[in-house]
């Protein structure tokens, strides 16, 4: 098994964790607020991990596009934590969940049209089967 899934199923597990931590996490308290907080956490534990590992010698690197393409990922992971937040204030978590993982044939989509990567049968059958499912899941 290529060492890259490991770090995917481990992405999903804790993503998974983290619709309900931040379901319990917001009871009484603005989205926002708790996105905010969310964030600091994330800044404090990306940077502490860059510390310990000595990767801060990258920072020379970051020039131009590279700057400009993390800094537009910075600013859409925002966007995306704070309707997360939102959505799972307004709704059940199970609802809210699926409906985020749709992010999955949106970025097959930009992948391919973006970068060029290639969508098999498979993977298209794939991204169709998690959709329905979504749509099964939020109008259960």
């Amino acid at each position: 098994m290529n060492s890259w899934i490991y770090y995917a199923v481990l992405s999903a597990m804790a993503a998974g964790a983290t619709a309900i931590l931040a379901k319990v996490g917001i009871q009484g308290v603005p989205s926002n607020l708790a996105t905010a907080v969310r964030t600091a956490v994330v800044v404090v534990f990306a940077w502490g991990i860059v510390v310990v590992r000595g990767e801060t010698v990258g920072l020379r690197d970051l020039k131009g596009r590279t700057l400009v393409f993390l800094v537009l990922s910075g600013v859409a992971t925002g966007l995306s934590w704070l309707a997360y937040f939102k959505a799972l204030q307004l709704a059940p978590a199970s609802k809210v969940a699926p409906i985020d993982k749709l992010s999955l044939p949106i970025t097959v989509a930009l992948a391919w049209l973006t970068l060029g990567e290639p969508i098999s049968l498979r993977l298209g059958i794939g991204i169709g089967l998690m959709v329905a499912g979504a749509i099964l899941t939020v109008g259960a």
